[in-house]
């Protein structure tokens, strides 16, 4: 077309092949900057006729993403497979279920979630095979699987999870971490946060807040992720010219009085950054227990700005996850990925933003 063209003119050109089907539902018209150049046309011309199809049902505009079709000849409602198993121990998966079910509303989807919620790793792990057959028999269009973390030979088995779905070309969107150790990387689309600059992000915090020590503390059998995250701790630390050596990676249960005290303290100089804050909850109470004041003696930080956080004897610095938008993203994902099934890999990495509150403060 030329810049004669009028707004009825490309109004009703798109309007004809979306209605013909010649342009199909789920897929991305061109931005708003790139038809403009691509046409010789203005941009507030395309702006109008982006609304004009919206005001029809025929596409829907959403800020920051796009503008997506919304009308099909044979309109399919996608049914989806939730497998969370981490949402019996963190709210981060409840928050984004909660936007799943927000998002079911002006998307043609609805996902099914079949008892994944179990607080103990062991009973996750004995179930979630249990409902990856149903999603298969129920013939899912996709599945959303956050992989197992904190059991024995839990890698194995996200690998099997995936390969089943894989074998009946079922897509598999993988929530907060991948399936591999990196630097590998799965054929999985990925959403999640940056794990690498929030390590990095916490230790920096406590390097401004007077640290000379500092320590991370996490669990057996913790997710990759948290490796991703030591790995931007030693990178913040090695930049502010402080060592951290194997002697300052902690590897047990918060709760075991024992292990604990083999962390050394040097007063009013250490900083501890934990894997989640679930771990710095417990943590902090076996700490005071041996007679350490948290804000004192040692600082604290974790991840994940649980609701209960704010509300410990000494209120923790934590990290907190876009939840809202890691469900977003993963959707857009997932109708993308059926509608590009052969496209590499995609990788998804948000930002979170860091809460600081009364445990990285020195008193």
């Amino acid at each position: 077309m030329t810049r004669k063209n009028s707004f009825i003119e490309i109004f009703e050109r798109f309007r004809t092949e979306i209605l013909e089907g010649k342009m199909a539902y789920g897929n991305m018209l061109p931005s708003e900057k790139e038809l403009s150049e691509q046409m010789g046309i203005s941009r507030p011309t395309i702006a109008k006729v982006y609304n004009a199809l919206q005001s029809e049902g025929l596409v829907k505009k959403k800020a920051g993403f796009g503008t997506m079709i919304t009308h099909s000849l044979e309109k399919k409602h996608y049914t989806f497979g939730l497998l969370l198993p981490g949402s019996g121990e963190t709210e981060i998966f409840r928050i984004i279920i909660d936007e799943f079910v927000q998002l079911e509303k002006d998307r043609d989807f609805r996902c099914l979630w079949e008892g994944t919620v179990a607080n103990n790793a062991e009973v996750r792990k004995e179930i979630i095979l249990r409902v990856c057959h149903s999603y298969i028999e129920k013939k899912v269009d996709g599945v959303f699987f956050s992989p197992l973390e904190r059991t024995d030979r839990a890698n194995d088995l996200n690998q099997k999870i995936c390969s089943m779905f894989d074998s009946k070309n079922i897509p598999v969107v993988l929530m907060d971490r991948d399936i591999f150790l990196f630097p590998n990387r799965s054929k999985f689309d990925l959403v999640g946060i940056d794990n690498y600059q929030a390590g990095y992000l916490m230790a920096e915090h406590l390097v401004e807040a007077g640290c000379k020590v500092i320590h991370f503390f996490c669990r057996r059998n913790s997710a990759y992720t948290v490796d991703m995250r030591i790995s931007g701790c030693r990178s913040a630390l090695h930049d502010a010219g402080i060592p951290f050596t194997k002697d300052n990676l902690f590897v047990a249960e918060p709760n075991n009085a024992e292990e604990v005290k083999k962390m050394p303290v040097l007063r009013n100089k250490t900083g501890i950054i934990c894997a989640n804050d679930s771990t710095a909850a417990i943590l902090m109470s076996t700490l005071s227990a041996a007679g350490l004041k948290i804000a004192s003696d040692l600082l604290i930080v974790g991840f994940d700005d649980m609701k209960y956080s704010r509300n410990l004897q000494v209120p923790l610095t934590t990290y907190r996850q876009p939840c809202r938008d890691i469900g977003r993203y993963a959707i857009d994902m997932m109708f993308n990925r059926l509608q590009n099934p052969s496209q590499v890999a995609v990788t998804t990495s948000l930002s979170g933003k860091l809460i600081v509150r009364e445990s990285s403060v020195f008193a």
